[in-house]
């Protein structure tokens, strides 16, 4: 079996689409029309065209690498058979209805598994929201609008194909994309230790991040995580007692929290708590340099949201080094011992010699992450041009954390990530992405020292 066929696809045949919109087939279409190559209506119920794409009969009248099934459960033994028939390499199965459900919905998913297993088809699914890679211009998905998602650097692998479209629509909305999103639903031949590799080996991923219920193949997950070079981030749900929950969704079997964070803590990945943290972690490891160690500086224009950065720092244990002497004498000269000058530095306000201040912490020796806090004032904006002199020289993560109108401050922004600083949309969420680079030095340590370690 080779994945090659989900990631480029020489042709793709809708099976079921459909001219009436609302109808999962008429959605699909609408997603895959932007792909550049063929694509092949098929349904021997329709006629004419749909988005200027001519209907055919069978999966047989065509070729096609890549299928999209759009179809309900009880058919898909016959619309498997017919794909390995016509040399279909990979498909995409949208219906629910398999193991999730019941016993006859397992034996099902059984059927269509070892169908696609004697034909050497690729499957995602089944009971998935499909996948997109954006810079193919490739959205397998009956999500609507879900083609409206750019190209990003984060590869995104959720067990809910809703989590998947999630993070990538939140990706989107805040100005970022995805490299990819694949809803892996029920993982009847592709998971996650299938498709880790694959985003570890894409030059557009900088980072992944896993959304987990469980995993029957956890030792191929494990070590598809431990070979990855790529920064690897997981939220794992389940800390309370929803297994039954889980199980009617996908399918997943009933893994305790504890048994992943103990074995991914060890092969280098970094947990997660939320959604909202897994997109952020991903980002600042996808775009900041890999940090010396864990000393943290703070530099805030404000004191109330910098003392919420401070206070979710410390929760988590990360500690503030004192400033070295000099740097410590250059602060107090800036700010004329009128605001906090000890780390954290509080200049009181945004002002003239903002971009110094920051500066100033960001080359201290004992400083090895800086985090920013500013509220955008149209006089005097943000101090991009000192902060691109101040990357171009140091090799640390610099992150801030802005506020203001999205219209007055997303030029500057933007111009801030060009030049990799990542900027975080409140004070908690750039602590949670600082705190992830600063867990990834520790998991890297245990990974390290686990490597090492004399065998029993």
């Amino acid at each position: 079996m080779t994945l090659s066929h989900l990631f480029d696809p020489d042709g793709i045949a809708v099976i079921g689409a459909s001219k009436t919109p609302g109808k999962l087939g008429n959605d699909a279409m609408t997603n895959i029309e932007s792909y550049d190559g063929d694509v092949y209506p098929v349904n021997p119920s329709s006629s004419g065209t749909v988005y200027g794409y001519e209907f055919v009969d069978s999966v047989h009248d065509v070729e096609a690498d890549l299928a999209l099934c759009c179809v309900p459960g009880p058919v898909l033994p016959e619309v498997i058979e017919e794909c390995g028939e016509a040399g279909v390499g990979a498909a995409v199965i949208f219906a629910g209805g398999f193991a999730e459900v019941d016993a006859d919905g397992e034996r099902l998913e059984r059927t269509i598994t070892d169908l696609a297993d004697e034909h050497d088809i690729t499957l995602l699914g089944p009971n998935t929201a499909g996948y997109i890679l954006p810079d193919l211009d490739l959205y397998g998905s009956f999500v609507p609008r879900i083609r409206e998602v750019e190209s990003g650097n984060v590869g995104v692998l959720a067990q809910s194909g809703g989590v998947g479209v999630t993070a990538s629509f939140q990706l989107e909305r805040e100005g970022y994309g995805v490299s990819a999103m694949f809803g892996l639903g029920n993982r009847a031949n592709t998971g996650f230790a299938e498709l880790i590799p694959e985003l570890d080996a894409d030059p557009n991923t900088d980072a992944i991040a896993l959304h987990i219920e469980g995993t029957d193949d956890f030792e191929g997950f494990l070590e598809a995580c431990e070979n990855a070079e790529t920064p690897i981030v997981a939220f794992k749900v389940g800390e309370s007692d929803v297994s039954d929950f889980v199980q009617s969704h996908t399918a997943a079997p009933d893994q305790d929290n504890r048994q992943y964070e103990q074995a991914l803590a060890t092969r280098g990945v970094t947990m997660v708590s939320s959604l909202t943290e897994l997109i952020d972690a991903s980002r600042a490891l996808a775009d900041s340099p890999v940090p010396d160690g864990q000393n943290v500086g703070v530099v805030t224009a404000q004191a109330g949201p910098g003392i919420i950065v401070a206070d979710a720092l410390k929760q988590k244990g990360i500690e503030f080094p004192d400033l070295a002497d000099d740097t410590q004498e250059t602060v107090d000269d800036l700010l004329q011992g009128i605001t906090y000058t000890e780390n954290p530095v509080d200049t009181g306000r945004p002002m003239p010699e903002f971009g110094e201040v920051i500066d100033t912490v960001a080359r201290d020796e004992n400083v090895d992450i800086v985090i920013v806090y500013e509220i955008y004032e149209d006089s005097l904006g943000y101090p991009v041009e000192g902060l691109e002199s101040l990357t171009d020289d140091i090799d640390k993560p610099v992150l801030f954390t802005i506020a203001g109108p999205n219209h007055a401050l997303e030029e500057e922004r933007r111009a801030m990530e060009a030049i990799g600083v990542p900027t975080f949309q409140s004070p908690k969420r750039g602590a949670d992405a600082v705190a992830a680079l600063v867990d990834s030095i520790s998991t890297e340590q245990e990974e390290t020292d686990r490597s090492v370690a004399p065998s029993p």
